[in-house]
């Protein structure tokens, strides 16, 4: 343990990855339980969409990805919104078409030198210092709409048109977890890849939700699950050479499935 972070590298998807893990730990709460926990499913593939248009170009891929993906968010969330387009509907449109725009960009592209896996499965040799600086500032951001607005986000999962009637922004909320978790995903893909990322958003909820008995409690429990689950997946890919992602989410699965089993024992 002491010399995988010896490496630069590993330092940073350390930073990165707790980051990514407490913020997707706390925007999954308010997903999940609002039954929209697969939009970060169709954002990770809108993406991989703008990482590998943006590669092609010659582009910086982060820069052009965060702001494509928190626009996509906000075309999801009017949609969902919409009588005529069902939510899951919207993101399954978006889902499949940017899938198909980046492999498709992917192709057709000659002469530039593209690692289809890592864009899908992630690559801890992505993580930049602008990756950590980044996660930092995004971590610090989603802890702190917690701690100063926690009754309303409870309010907002829970009952949102009851959050309306006493005054509650929920507009504003909707478009501050909406880019949150834009930003989140998005930083997340280096380590975890377009098709993984989501999990992090989903397991660490789903495994809270059967151990923790209140909204405090899943809360804190899905933070701490997902941070030991991250840590114990970073250090067996490391020791087994196997890819940080996948690994990560089988840990996450495994932790979900002896959460279950506990449940039904007692």
């Amino acid at each position: 343990m002491i010399e995988m972070f010896q490496y630069a590298f590993m330092q940073r998807a350390l930073i990165v990855g707790l980051c990514v893990a407490i913020c997707a730990a706390l925007v999954g709460v308010s997903l999940v339980l609002r039954k929209n926990s697969m939009i970060g499913d169709g954002l990770s593939h809108t993406a991989f969409s703008a990482f590998a248009l943006a590669t092609v170009l010659g582009l910086a891929p982060l820069y052009v990805a965060l702001p494509v993906v928190v626009i996509a968010s906000f075309f999801v969330l009017r949609l969902s919104q919409s009588k005529k387009v069902h939510g899951d509907a919207a993101i399954a449109v978006l889902s499949a078409s940017s899938l198909a725009i980046g492999t498709f960009a992917i192709s057709v592209s000659k002469g530039v030198n593209i690692d289809l896996n890592s864009y899908l499965f992630g690559s801890i040799l992505s993580a930049s210092w602008t990756d950590v600086i980044m996660s930092i500032v995004l971590a610090i951001i989603v802890v702190g709409l917690y701690l100063f607005a926690y009754h309303r986000i409870f309010a907002i999962t829970f009952d949102e048109e009851f959050a309306k009637s006493v005054g509650v922004k929920t507009g504003i909320y909707d478009a501050i977890f909406a880019a949150i978790c834009s930003c989140t995903i998005v930083l997340g893909m280096r380590l975890l890849g377009s098709l993984l990322i989501s999990s992090l958003i989903i397991f660490p909820t789903l495994t809270a939700m059967r151990l923790a008995k209140n909204f405090k409690g899943v809360v804190f429990a899905s933070v701490l699950i997902s941070i030991i689950a991250f840590l114990i997946g970073l250090a067996s890919s490391y020791m087994l050479a196997t890819p940080t992602g996948a690994t990560v989410v089988l840990v996450n699965l495994t932790v979900f499935i002896l959460a279950t089993i506990l449940k039904k024992l007692k």
